[in-house]
């Protein structure tokens, strides 16, 4: 049984602290929060759970064996770096941390200590996303075209992070978990209107392969959209996380370009370039999805991952892949959608 020890109490917390008392490999050991009002919701619900208001006390309690951190970005790099050098596996609340440097340095020292660093990008463990994966894996949708995603929604606004850093990590941890290929060029613009940081924001993903992504996040919409479209050469898939039942579907479209016998060259007296435009309609299908919630699944990833010290699938390098992205967007935005170039140097293919 691994002792478990989750910093903060707010919205994701809760949900953590159930997955774990579900989890018949875990065990629930402490919770810390700054605010006891917090901490009084978990005495009544989970009276054998010892609470605090100083997270030290976790680093220092030999029944916790792994700390999850589930607060503000701007603490989760000196978080996780004393839970780490105090021994302790970590998994860390998305997005890793504010900077590609710092996540270097967790890197290194879970690394260092033969210690499990792991990110909590939650939409990897869902049935849908990884059925998408067994999709392209399989290669029925063909040479991938483009990723697009819409991910918005009215608030939460969040005072420390843009709404890329809030809503786009999801979408760029799933392309990430996707494809095979990493982008060369981020480009971004976004505005502010209500919070001190972008509230609306567009991203664009070059690559060196002929595909492109684009990711629309917004907090200021009057509807709730989370739909992905994923178009290759042959099939395509629309995955929309808020559809109760078929929230994957198939299809099998597209189009073929033939050059109606020229061969490429113009005919015609004005020199027209013809060119027929076959379209493909087929069927459209809905693989059966797993059911089962994707945090506990996430957990039970965590504890396979510290029992059999095993990389896990959403490990510090993808978590700081994403990072590095998101970086760069915050630069483009600052010199007004300018292009800025990806390295990839040190970070794993």
């Amino acid at each position: 049984m691994i002792g478990i020890g989750v910093i903060g109490y707010g919205y994701w917390g809760p949900n953590l602290v159930r997955n774990i008392v579900e989890n018949p490999g875990a065990s629930i050991v402490a919770v810390s929060d700054l605010r006891q009002e917090r901490l009084n919701l978990v005495q009544a619900r989970y009276p054998g759970v010892k609470t605090t208001r100083d997270y030290r006390e976790l680093f220092t309690d030999p029944a916790v064996d792994a700390v999850i951190i589930a607060t503000p970005v701007s603490t989760h790099f000196e978080l996780a770096l004393q839970a780490l050098q105090a021994g302790k596996h970590v998994l860390l609340e998305k997005p890793m941390v504010e900077t590609v440097d710092d996540g270097f340095r967790l890197i290194d020292e879970a690394a260092r200590r033969q210690l499990i660093l792991m990110v909590d990008h939650t939409f990897i463990y869902t049935g849908a996303v990884r059925k998408i994966k067994e999709i392209i894996a399989g290669g029925l949708l063909g040479p991938i075209y483009y990723y697009d995603s819409v991910r918005i929604n009215l608030g939460i606004f969040q005072h420390d992070i843009n709404v890329l850093w809030d809503l786009a990590v999801h979408d760029l941890a799933i392309m990430d978990y996707l494809l095979d290929v990493r982008p060369s060029v981020v480009t971004a613009v976004g505005i502010k209107h209500v919070a001190q940081k972008e509230d609306i924001a567009y991203l664009t993903c070059l690559f060196d392969h002929s595909i492109i992504a684009h990711i629309h996040v917004n907090w200021l919409a009057p509807v709730k959209v989370r739909r992905t479209l994923i178009a290759g050469g042959e099939q395509m898939v629309v995955y929309d996380d808020l559809e109760t039942s078929e929230k994957v579907k198939v299809y099998n479209k597209g189009v073929t370009l033939n050059n109606n016998g020229s061969n490429g060259k113009n005919n015609g007296s004005n020199g027209v370039y013809e060119m027929m435009v076959d379209y493909r309609t087929g069927d459209m299908w809905a693989p059966k999805l797993s059911t089962t919630e994707a945090l506990y699944t996430e957990i039970s990833h965590f504890m396979e991952c510290i029992e059999q010290n095993k990389q896990p699938i959403t490990n510090g390098e993808i978590g700081l892949r994403v990072v590095r992205i998101l970086e760069a967007a915050n630069r483009s935005i600052e010199q007004q959608g300018q292009p800025i170039e990806l390295g990839w140097e040190r970070i794993s293919l």
